[in-house]
């Protein structure tokens, strides 16, 4: 099993920063690929952001490129998400996501085997 659990989420203004940080526990030697992914009110929860877990390659949604980064410590165990430039259809639960398998693409949520609990990200306009 692995536990995922996320922080730093809030509210911030139109062009404004925030970092999220997902903290990993449990058999993190079994993971393949972490990402993040979001969920808006009355959407479907949608690709954000991967990372594979043993040579950092990462992997972004269109509608984030140039804006976040996602990156590891694989001493702490952690992911975050740099968000810069955020914009009012950036704001929903983002969620950590970790996968210890191959199979299913990197980019849907039904690849992915443990789930953090979410964080808020609200951005003002």
């Amino acid at each position: 099993q692995v536990q995922l659990v996320e922080s730093g989420g809030g509210l911030v203004q139109a062009g404004g920063s925030l970092r999220l940080s997902c903290a990993a526990s449990g058999r993190t030697f079994s993971v393949y690929n972490m990402g993040w992914f979001r969920q808006a009110p009355g959407k479907e929860r949608e690709f954000v952001a991967a990372i594979r877990w043993t040579d950092g390659n990462t992997y972004y949604a269109d509608s984030v490129k140039g804006r976040f980064t996602i990156s590891r410590d694989n001493v702490k165990n952690t992911v975050d998400l740099q968000m810069n430039s955020l914009k009012p259809e950036d704001t929903a639960v983002y969620y950590c996501a970790g996968r210890v398998t191959y199979a299913g693409s990197k980019y849907r949520s039904d690849a992915y085997d443990y789930w953090g609990q979410g964080t808020q990200v609200t951005v003002s306009s």
